[in-house]
């Protein structure tokens, strides 16, 4: 990434901002701040892997950009601890030089204990900042402002530059009676709305919904609803880093009498983060172990664990399965899905309550009930923003294409002019000051595969070749040759996986052969440049005779023994 360079009509200290991740998507939020030469990064979020993503694990943002610029990054501040805005880091933290991470106090707890598996903890610099506590940061004065979300300890970022002050909302949305009694500071946006206010970075997630988010608190209300009414055990799945809800589980299992139960490996280690940092109050009588089961009546019991998602190795899915060594359900159980149903998990999380059923289970789930509400912003909420915050530029983040589009949409209805809301996405550069904006060259920006504990080391090719594997089966070719004289010694022996059946390989395979050979003694051997131009035609011959013969297009594979 180049220093930057103006035109005339720009002032010397514009802004510049390059979006790396969450532009276009739901996930891999980064944003990179440049003034004066300086680098502020904005939250480092991982995205998980969509259907086409074949045996990936996570998926993060491409830095490369950033290549060469490691030394002017000033530090890396957080809005929140959700995967998608703090996932990234152990991956790429040595990559961004390991610049000084900032955030507030849960983040940055759930933060160290990533690092810490990671073993780059100590390693890392982390500064715990409070709401409506100011860090300078090289030409950035950064300060954290309250922003009520579906996980606690969420903030904004009020951002004061030589080119005029930033509001980043974070993921927020208005909620004026959310459980820990912080609900989003207003007051302070609209205190910068009256100092004047350069540029406004919104989440966008909430775009399409009108009115007003429901407050955390009618998910509490509906535990306390339903769990009076459950004879049996009663098992909540929920995201664990929802502190919020967490709380409200264990408030109504404690009103009922019920010990709670905390499953699952990250359900454990964030409650006991949240637990000693005071987030979280659960009293010691009220919790039990996995051994304490088999001495309490199951209708005395709430069990708070993962996968909502419906992900096929957690707890909750072997559960269904009725493969979980020591937690199983019996008809008259209750099971509580309180999540959104991700985009892309949709089947999964369908299969799961289906199986959930046939254990004999009472399922609630959010299209049947209120036992989840959205963390971020609808339409009126965003407009109030927009309001106090009085923006000159505007550029929408967090989320797809479309909800972009649409939020710059309502800005300019909300009185900021149409050429200065800006929809932007990952890559492209935008220069902004107080007499204009433009914008710049687009920069490589992508995405990176994790799988396993390699990164990086899977790319699209890759992938294309797993999919085509997955969905047209593999032919491989065995070909024994005299590496001098070009003379088949063995072969051609076909074998494939995944194309067609025992029954149907036998004469069809000898036919397929055939072709093979027939290829081959139209060739003089000894005259080819390489074996590479003899694989060549013996995948050409095998393409078209599976083409003519039954229209599949399997990956053929031929391997050359040289002798």
């Amino acid at each position: 990434m180049s220093t930057l360079a103006h035109s005339p009509e720009l002032h010397p200290d514009a802004l510049r901002i390059l979006p790396l991740g969450g532009l276009g998507e739901i996930g891999l939020n980064l944003m990179v701040l440049e003034c004066r030469g300086d680098l502020l990064l904005i939250d480092c979020g991982l995205m998980f892997p969509e259907a086409y993503m074949m045996g990936i694990d996570l998926v993060i943002p491409d830095v490369s950009a950033l290549a060469g610029r490691e030394a002017d990054i000033r530090g890396l501040v957080l809005t929140h601890g959700h995967e998608d805005h703090i996932g990234a880091i152990p991956f790429l933290y040595e990559t961004l030089g390991c610049p000084p991470i900032y955030g507030t106090a849960l983040t940055l707890g759930l933060l160290r204990g990533k690092l810490e598996e990671h073993k780059l903890a100590g390693r890392a610099r982390l500064e715990t900042v409070s709401p409506r506590q100011s860090v300078q940061l090289g030409v950035f004065a950064v300060e954290f402002y309250r922003a009520a979300h579906s996980i606690v300890d969420g903030a904004g970022l009020i951002i004061r530059t030589p080119a005029g002050t930033v509001i980043h909302t974070g993921d927020f949305k208005l909620d004026q009676t959310p459980v820990d009694g912080e609900p989003t500071d207003l007051p302070r946006l609209a205190q910068c709305g009256e100092e004047g206010v350069l540029l406004l970075l919104a989440d966008s997630t909430n775009i399409e919904k009108e009115g007003y988010t429901l407050s955390e608190r009618v998910v509490g209300e509906a535990f306390q609803q339903i769990l009076p009414q459950c004879s049996g055990l009663v098992m909540v799945a929920t995201f664990s880093s929802n502190i919020h809800r967490i709380q409200q589980v264990v408030d109504a299992a404690v009103d009922c009498g019920r010990s709670v139960l905390i499953n699952g490996r990250s359900m454990v280690t964030n409650t006991d983060i949240a637990r000693k940092l005071g987030y979280l109050n659960i009293p010691d009588s009220a919790l039990i172990e996995l051994r304490d089961l088999r001495d309490i009546p199951r209708d005395q019991v709430l069990v708070i664990t993962t996968g909502s998602q419906g992900e096929p190795l957690s707890a909750l899915a072997r559960i269904a399965m009725d493969d979980h060594k020591q937690l199983y359900l019996e008809p008259g159980d209750t099971v509580i899905l309180s999540s959104k149903f991700i985009p892309g998990n949709e089947k999964a999380i369908s299969d799961l309550i289906n199986h959930l059923y046939r254990r004999g289970a009472e399922v609630f789930y959010e299209t049947t009930s209120e036992v989840h509400v959205s963390g971020h912003a609808s339409q009126e909420e965003l407009k109030l923003v927009h309001s106090l915050v009085k923006p000159r530029y505007f550029v929408p983040v967090h989320g797809e294409y479309r909800h972009l589009v649409k939020h710059a949409q309502l800005a300019r209805r909300m009185g900021v002019a149409p050429e200065h809301a800006v929809v932007l996405e990952n890559g492209q550069p935008l220069l902004v000051s107080e007499n204009g904006l433009r914008l710049e060259e687009r920069l490589e920006s992508g995405r990176i595969f994790v799988d396993g504990k390699g990164v990086g080391d899977v790319g699209v090719m890759q992938l294309r070749d797993r999919s085509h594997l997955a969905n047209h089966g593999m032919v491989m070719v065995i070909l024994a040759m005299n590496q001098k004289t070009g003379e088949i010694l063995y072969g051609p022996e076909i074998h494939s996986k995944g194309f067609v059946t025992e029954d149907e390989s036998g004469e069809f395979m000898e036919l397929a052969r055939q072709a093979v050979c027939d290829t081959l003694a139209e060739h003089s051997l000894a005259m080819l440049g390489d074996w590479e131009e003899l694989r060549v035609e013996v995948r050409k011959t095998l393409r078209r005779f599976f083409n003519r013969t039954i229209e599949r297009r399997p990956m053929i594979l031929p391997v050359i023994l040289e002798l």
